[in-house]
């Protein structure tokens, strides 16, 4: 798009093309093979967790939702609704994934205040997980729960007009018995995220 051996001068293509003047002069900087998990094989359960913030819209405003799921299985392994982006809620939704699953070997979140916070990075360090971070605003790094935001709100949120924040958690509740027991995931050849979760744990954890 861009000629640098144009007659016209940099700063002239770029005001007729409108782009910023300062993506002229960007040098990409490769990534590192030790960045965010990208060439690690992702084979079992209990490898990486991952955990993203979402707002769910109702009739009036908004609340907001956590979950932290497992990238093997795609099973979300706890969830918390708030009306307000304190990091309490995420922190509590950390501490029930550990409690009822155990711990990952990794787990990866994006640099969000909450899920950068002090009080939820003290978790994953008393239980010495190792903490990846995606890069600011490189959402493909957290890509499956992208993709999980994008089923809750298509198949659950835009159906229903919550009325309150005690409708808002009626509905996910249903939404995610659903998503980890009935639906078949094309990823985890059309098993259901329980299923994938279970039979890819070790035999003593998944006694």
């Amino acid at each position: 798009m861009i000629q640098r051996e144009h007659r016209l001068s940099l700063s002239g293509q770029a005001e007729l093309l409108d782009l910023s003047r300062a993506s002229l002069y960007y040098e990409p900087v490769p990534t590192s093979d030790a960045d965010l998990l990208r060439r690690l094989v992702i084979d079992r359960a209990n490898q990486i967790w991952a955990a993203d913030i979402t707002y769910i819209p109702m009739a009036r405003g908004f609340v907001y939702l956590i979950a932290v799921i497992d990238w093997f299985s795609r099973k979300i392994l706890a969830w918390r609704i708030s009306n307000s982006l304190t990091a309490d809620f995420c922190v509590e939704a950390l501490e029930e994934a550990i409690a009822r699953y155990g711990k990952p070997e990794i787990f990866n979140t994006d640099q969000g205040s909450q899920l950068s916070s002090a009080a939820f990075l003290e978790i994953l360090r008393r239980h010495t997980i190792c903490i990846s971070m995606d890069g600011r605003g490189t959402w493909r790094d957290n890509v499956f729960v992208e993709r999980l935001w994008k089923s809750i709100k298509y198949e659950e949120v835009y159906l229903h007009a919550y009325d309150s924040v005690s409708a808002a958690k009626a509905g996910i509740a249903r939404y995610v018995a659903f998503y980890n027991t009935r639906r078949p995931h094309t990823a985890l050849d059309r098993e259901t995220p329980d299923h994938a979760n279970f039979t890819s744990l070790p035999l003593a954890a998944a006694a």
